[in-house]
């Protein structure tokens, strides 16, 4: 159940009109690294941890709801730096300023030019944000990253806050207004923020590396292939001890003939590891059942209900007359 509060989160405000800003501040409204798409990622997510982890669920509703409150911001932004922008287009009888330049080709030539800027404010909206990004193209759910693993999609959440942060970053530069910096600046603190959440709750869950059941085979797992011919470069990805698995990585420089001698990696034989097949197997029944069973022990066969009893006494009943 949501409820609306007519105020904003953070006290947005505008300096001026800046319909420019406008059109490149819908990249954050309506596209595929804004407030909507981040809001439906974690709306979407929540569903599959309500039974097994009710506390992701609350965090993921929680953020989801924040994000919705970002979007609110963002859109409000957009609508103040449009200024008069939606007055001028009721009035298509006089008052257009196209219409008083008709006469005044390089000021008419300017408008047009204008107008090219952020034609979906001009021709399509009439002065309001619309759910597009900042060339045009709609918003749409194939921005979604949602997959029911929590160990997944966790890792996907912290990847979203980051691309939106760099995104903001892009547009704080772009705008003089300090105002309009001050939200800016608001809204890409949250990101991280958000990614320090989604990075607990992802460390909470153990094990969480490798994401999912299977551990994955020792005998490729911590091998490294020299891919390329020139310099070679060596560091913590490919030498030393690998940071997931905590195997030691094994380096394979002459690939061709390494591919030749194990028979196209039929013959290989696990080395810098201390897992073996039959721990591997014994890892993946373990988890498996204990994946399994906190999703079946969390919801009934019958009978089920989504809010529970405790809900309703949690919080002060309002009598409304």
């Amino acid at each position: 159940m949501f409820y609306h509060i007519k105020e904003l989160q953070f006290d947005a405000r505008v300096s001026r009109p800046d319909p420019r800003f406008a059109r490149l501040l819908l990249e954050q409204f309506g596209g595929a690294n804004g407030e909507l798409s981040a809001s439906m990622q974690y709306f979407v997510q929540a569903f599959a941890c309500r039974n097994p982890y009710p506390d992701k669920y609350d965090m993921l509703m929680d953020i989801a709801t924040e994000e919705l409150c970002h979007l609110e911001i963002v859109g409000a932004t957009i609508q103040m730096l449009l200024g008069r922008t939606n007055g001028r287009m009721k009035d298509v009888v006089n008052d257009i300023e196209i219409m008083n330049l008709v006469n005044n080709k390089s000021a008419k030539d300017d408008y047009i030019h204008q107008a090219f800027n952020y034609p979906q404010f001009l021709t399509m909206s009439q002065g309001s944000p619309l759910l597009k990004d900042s060339n045009g193209v709609p918003w749409n759910s194939a921005y979604i990253a949602a997959n029911g693993e929590l160990t997944v999609d966790l890792q996907s959440d912290m990847a979203s806050e980051s691309r939106a942060k760099i995104v903001y970053e892009s547009l704080i530069p772009l705008t003089d207004d300090p105002e309009v910096k001050r939200t800016l600046d608001f809204l890409m603190t949250r990101e991280v923020t958000h990614f320090q959440q989604f990075e607990a709750a992802l460390h909470s869950i153990e094990p969480h590396f490798p994401p999912g059941v299977f551990e994955t085979n020792p005998r490729y797992s911590n091998v490294c292939f020299d891919m390329s011919k020139g310099e070679r470069y060596r560091g913590a990805w490919n030498e030393g001890i690998s940071p997931g698995l905590h195997e030691e990585w094994q380096y394979v420089e002459c690939t061709r003939e390494y591919l030749r001698e194990t028979n196209g990696l039929r013959e290989v034989e696990p080395m810098g590891t201390k897992r073996t097949d039959k721990s591997v197997r014994e890892h993946d029944r373990n988890l498996a059942r204990q994946r399994s069973n906190e999703i079946m022990e969390a919801i009934p066969e019958t009978d089920m209900a989504w809010n529970r009893a405790e809900a309703y006494t949690q919080h002060e009943v309002v009598e409304i007359d």
